[in-house]
């Protein structure tokens, strides 16, 4: 409460509701009450929960929010895949390097790259101001590279309902997905 007393209205409204989500899920996975949850979440920063309880992820778009857990770290992003935006100008100023005419260049390939660069930068807990250009995301493999931290990450891309889903992870996780909880707000 004493975060959100310091955000704008909207923003403390989003804030609060995601919060709660998360410790409602948490309570579930854990059998934990909520308010016990030990989980520090604060506004732009990625969620942590203390040494040996995994690993938490957050995102949401105008109409769902998605919360994905894991034992090892991963980083998740949905986006609504009717998603209005300029998608060439996107393409042309972060992704496609050079002559994007080569390329299947269209709005749900664009919105599919973003999400899984989104996904990307909060596993490897980086910053999109300082992290978007580094990323590379070849399409159709499911493996997304840093430039310059020569860090390689593997991709699940899921199409759910009116979203997808993109979730980042190191280790393999084949056997064991993490735990997603979509909920529309």
């Amino acid at each position: 409460m004493k975060v959100a007393s310091t955000l704008s209205q909207a923003r403390a409204k989003i804030f609060l509701e995601t919060r709660y989500y998360i410790r409602d899920a948490l309570s579930a996975l854990f059998k934990i009450n909520p308010i016990e949850i030990p989980i520090t979440a604060n506004p732009g920063e990625p969620p942590k929960l203390p040494k040996g309880m995994g690993y938490i992820s957050i995102s949401h778009c105008k109409d769902a929010f998605i919360i994905g857990w894991h034992q090892n770290n991963i980083g998740i992003d949905i986006e609504r895949s009717d998603r209005d935006f300029n998608y060439q100008k996107l393409a042309k100023k972060y992704f496609r390097e050079k002559n994007i005419i080569k390329y299947n260049l269209n709005k749900y390939s664009i919105l599919k790259e973003w999400s899984a660069i989104e996904a990307a930068i909060k596993c490897d807990r980086g910053k999109l101001s300082k992290d978007l250009k580094e990323w590379k995301f070849q399409i159709n493999e499911e493996i997304l590279y840093h430039k310059s931290k020569n860090i390689k990450l593997n991709l699940i891309q899921l199409p759910f309902l009116d979203w997808t889903i993109s979730i980042a992870y190191r280790k393999k996780i084949s056997y064991d997905l993490p735990k997603i909880i979509c909920s529309n707000l």
